[in-house]
C-alpha cells in the first residue's frame, strides 16, 4: 500500500500490470469491500487498520490471483472487521485461489481452513484437518 496516494490511486496501481482497466479493479475492490468506495478519495495512509488490510487484499486479488499469502490480518483489528476478512478468504479460497495464512489466533483462521499446521520454534510440529489441530493447538499454547 502507497501511503501518500489515494484509495483509488492505490488499486489503479494494478491496471498498469496490463489487461486490467481501472473500472474493472476498482468494481471487484469496492464489491468485496464497500467501505473501500467511500474512502477512494483518501490518502490510504489515514484509513484505520482494518480499511488498510481491506485494500491491501484488495490489490493482491486484483489480476488473475493463483496464490495469496496473509500474514496476520487479524492484529489490531476490531472482530467485525476480522470476521469479514476471513469471510472473504473462505469465499476467496472456494473460488480457487490457494489462500496460505500465518495467524497467531488459531480459531480464527480454523474457521475458513481446509488443512492447517502449527508450527513451534519455527518447525512444522502439527498437520491435519482444522477439527484436529484446534485441538493441538489448545494443548501446545494452552
Amino acid at each position: 500500500m502507497f501511503p501518500n496516494l489515494t484509495v483509488r490511486d492505490n488499486l489503479r496501481m494494478w491496471t498498469y500490470r496490463g489487461g486490467l482497466t481501472t473500472f474493472e479493479v476498482e468494481e471487484r475492490a469496492y464489491e468485496q469491500f464497500p467501505r473501500l468506495k467511500e474512502r477512494r478519495k483518501q490518502l490510504a495512509g489515514t484509513l484505520s487498520g482494518g480499511e488498510q488490510q481491506m485494500l491491501a487484499i484488495s490489490r493482491a486479488l486484483a489480476g488473475e490471483t493463483k496464490v495469496l499469502l496473509l500474514d496476520q490480518i487479524s492484529m489490531g483489528l476490531a472482530p467485525l472487521i476480522v470476521a469479514h476478512l476471513y469471510e472473504l478468504v473462505a469465499t476467496t479460497a472456494a473460488a480457487g485461489v490457494t489462500v496460505v495464512v500465518v495467524e497467531q489466533f488459531a480459531e480464527t483462521a480454523l474457521g475458513a481452513a481446509d488443512r492447517a499446521a502449527i508450527m513451534l520454534h519455527g518447525r512444522v510440529a502439527h498437520e491435519g484437518t482444522p477439527e484436529e489441530m484446534a485441538e493441538a493447538a489448545r494443548s501446545a499454547y494452552l
